[in-house]
């Protein structure tokens, strides 16, 4: 007898959770294989292997710049691409169930824009240097703070702040932190500093590295792990705010644990990988449609998700126009746009 996997049951879950797990893995092996070196799978498998134990438990017949470019170069710049997705994508979670509005997301909310304002006048300014290479991380995660700020107390009337409202003010929000950026880089001259603030703006990770990947790792495990504490919590949330204070939950305190954990791991995202734009808006709104609202499914299905859609997103970055890099905000918005007119036309349509 045939038993139908129920969208959102136990099966499916599980085969979803499957699915994006091998798809990551496909995708993970094809980036760190290709480039502008072409090294045979095996030979990575080896090569990671051999470095994640310590010890060579495979012969070393190939050249010493190989494994260089794979554990040094490609192999962490393919894990932060998966933490930058799965990261955004949990924020864009999060902005969802805070505004109720499927629309939102750190990047049309402002968020983004903002920590590139901080991070950006952290590298050309020289704000904050006394925090060493910590620098980008603090200028960025006060300037997500900053915009959040911003977009709620423009948003608010009378003390109430409406989904439509919140997402309108993050646009306004983001208009300006933008032009802010934009000050900043014209301001400082045609230095190596702007070049390098100019780049890394459109979204790039050609600067991965272990020590990067280090801390944001941390940052994104201790965020994951804070949210599914509340992840009950967001289900009811959805219900609205006055469902769920009869219902007992604290709707003050659990808006500021969303606030402050999504301005922080967007302010870490963004200080290793510049602004990339729509992830935690598609890919929420995708797997919310296949799995349901629920945050304990949702949340692990949107990490993944986010993750792919990164590793993805990196690797035409690298291949598209090789032996040049374009960068991975650009193919991001290329995907993310038009997604987001048609969301905001079957919006249209629905009130129609």
């Amino acid at each position: 007898m045939k038993t139908k996997l129920k969208p959102g049951g136990g099966g499916h879950f599980a085969f979803l959770l499957l699915l994006l797990s091998g798809l990551i893995l496909v995708a993970a092996c094809i980036s760190v294989t290709m480039g502008a070196v072409e090294i045979s799978p095996l030979n990575v498998l080896k090569i990671i292997v051999n470095k994640s134990t310590g010890c060579e438990i495979f012969e070393c017949l190939w050249e010493k710049k190989t494994e260089t470019i794979i554990w040094n170069i490609r192999f962490p710049r393919v894990l932060l691409a998966f933490i930058v997705g799965a990261g955004l994508s949990l924020c864009g979670v999060l902005m969802q169930a805070l505004t109720k509005n499927s629309l939102a997301d750190p990047y049309v909310l402002g968020i983004s824009s903002g920590a590139s304002a901080g991070a950006v006048s952290v590298m050309v300014l020289g704000f904050f240097q006394f925090l060493g290479g910590y620098a980008v991380i603090a200028g960025a995660t006060l300037g997500a703070m900053l915009s959040i700020i911003l977009s709620m107390k423009i948003a608010s009337v009378r003390g109430r702040i409406t989904s439509t409202q919140l997402v309108l003010a993050g646009i306004a929000t983001s208009a300006l932190f933008s032009a802010i950026t934009n000050l900043i880089i014209y301001g400082g001259g045609a230095s190596d500093k702007t070049k390098t603030a100019l780049y890394w703006m459109v979204g790039s990770l050609s600067g991965a590295s272990w020590g990067r990947l280090r801390y944001v790792s941390v940052v994104f495990l201790v965020t994951i792990i804070v949210i599914f504490l509340f992840s009950k919590e967001l289900d009811v949330l959805l219900l609205g705010d006055d469902v769920a204070e009869t219902l007992g939950v604290d709707t003050g305190k659990l808006k500021w644990v969303i606030i402050i954990a999504s301005t922080v791991l967007t302010g870490v995202v963004v200080s290793v990988s510049g602004v990339i734009g729509f992830i935690g808006l598609v890919v929420p709104h995708i797997i919310r449609r296949i799995a349901g609202s629920g945050h304990r499914k949702l949340i692990p299905l949107s990490l993944l998700g986010g993750g792919l859609f990164a590793v993805i997103a990196d690797l035409l970055s690298r291949i598209l126009i090789a032996p040049e890099e374009l960068q991975i905000g650009v193919i991001s918005a290329f995907f993310g746009a038009p997604f987001f007119l048609y969301l905001i036309r079957k919006g249209s349509m629905a009130k129609g």
